[in-house]
């Protein structure tokens, strides 16, 4: 089976090295304008110089988001940005509008063109088309079936690469564009300022009476746009198969816990794939540990489905430290605290080389030496003694993982 990329997003430094860390191949960003995601930590020129640097010098890409939805008075600084990018070797640009992709083409050469799922590409001739213009990659729209990634990649034929969405939070809109958030709040989700109005709870009034009755099953009420999220873990050689060449994770707003975890669960999956071994399921499980709604494989086997009861995320697991470094010739890592746990406690690790597992802390101090017991302060930069060969970017965690 030919090699595959994994894809995952980066919100922040922190969360991009956390990613490549734990094997992402290339991860996908935005700068401080002209993306989808204007509340995330995003990046500034400096910062997205030293992003690009630190991948290219691990071997992995970035791609950079410029996929607003662009009035007339933006292209010049559209323009500028582009001429930023291009000149600091970002790997490839994520546009939606058609003028956008003009300009790259025509002015940018040198910056790789990559067709935004907010394009809503759901068919083979459109697919087509935009290979011709000149397009290097397409993210398909989340509303296509396997069977029809199928048929696009090999009507394609090698024209253009294929990128799919393959873990994350879905978007109740046809591929993400949606207005409801600009009508409700004056806030435009197309401009990446999205308020996930979707996520709210909503009832149903006549406009001649002031009673209102909440839309629901039961007495929880019902989130009516509140989409499950997608995990294609139990079908991803499936989504491999298909023809897809850039296996995508949602995600630029969650923290370096749930990149961490996710990342390495696909990662590990994905490599079982491409050896030949047989599905282990420990990385499906893996998927539970982090912040989630009701799982469904979205569009791609037809069993995408909403969330009727809440729009608030499980959380089985508590990510308590993020380990700073590798462990040194007396057995301590350096980690930061980022919540409660005592000395004496079982946590569990997720560690890019070690694995995944549990331990009990031989000892902790902090920073003076002094040990520590009851470890609440959080950001508090801890020595935690351990056999667990554990590395700087590791993960250490508590609490039960469970499957649906």
């Amino acid at each position: 089976m030919k090699k595959v990329e994994l894809l995952s997003p980066a919100g922040s430094i922190e969360r991009l090295r956390t990613a490549l860390h734990f094997g992402a191949d290339a991860v996908y960003l935005g700068g401080k304008q002209f993306g989808l995601r204007a509340y995330a930590n995003n990046f500034g020129p400096e910062e997205m110089k030293d992003a690009i640097g630190y991948a290219h010098a691990l071997g992995k890409k970035v791609y950079v988001t410029v996929n607003i939805f662009p009035r007339n008075g933006d292209f010049g600084a559209i323009k500028d940005y582009l001429g930023q990018l291009q000149a600091q070797k970002a790997d490839g640009v994520i546009v939606s509008d058609p003028g956008v992709v003009q300009l790259c083409l025509k002015d940018f050469p040198l910056l790789d063109v990559h067709l935004s799922t907010q394009a809503n590409t759901l068919n083979k001739y459109a697919a087509k088309f935009w290979a011709e213009q000149g397009v290097k990659r397409i993210v398909l729209a989340r509303e296509m079936h396997l069977d029809e990634i199928k048929e696009t990649a090999d009507y394609l034929g090698g024209a253009a690469e294929l990128e799919a969405f393959i873990h994350g939070a879905m978007c109740i809109s046809y591929s993400g564009r949606c207005l409801l958030s600009s009508y409700l709040t004056d806030r435009d989700s197309n401009r990446g300022e999205c308020v996930q109005a979707c996520r709210w709870e909503y009832s149903l009034g006549e406009v001649s009476r002031k009673n209102s009755l909440t839309i629901g099953e039961d007495s929880h009420g019902t989130y009516i746009l509140n989409s499950a999220d997608m995990n294609t873990m139990p079908i991803i050689e499936d989504v491999i198969n298909a023809g897809v060449q850039s296996l995508k994770i949602e995600g630029r707003m969650k923290t370096e816990y749930y990149v961490g975890v996710i990342t390495n669960a696909y990662r590990n999956r994905i490599d079982d794939i491409l050896a030949g071994r047989p599905y282990d399921k420990k990385w499906y499980r893996e998927t539970f540990a982090v912040g989630h709604r009701a799982y469904t494989t979205g569009f791609y086997v037809g069993d995408a489905k909403q969330c009727y009861t809440t729009s608030h995320p499980e959380n089985p697991c508590a990510f308590v430290a993020q380990v700073l470094s590798d462990r040194d010739e007396n057995g301590f890592v350096m980690v930061e605290q980022r919540n409660r746990f005592y000395a004496g406690e079982k946590l569990d690790f997720v560690s890019a080389s070690a694995g995944i597992g549990s331990f009990v802390p031989e000892e902790i101090v902090d920073e003076e030496g002094k040990p520590v017991e009851d470890c609440k302060l959080v950001q508090q930069k801890l020595f935690i003694k351990t056999d667990v060969n554990l590395k700087k970017y590791d993960i250490i965690r508590k609490g039960d993982i469970y499957e649906e």
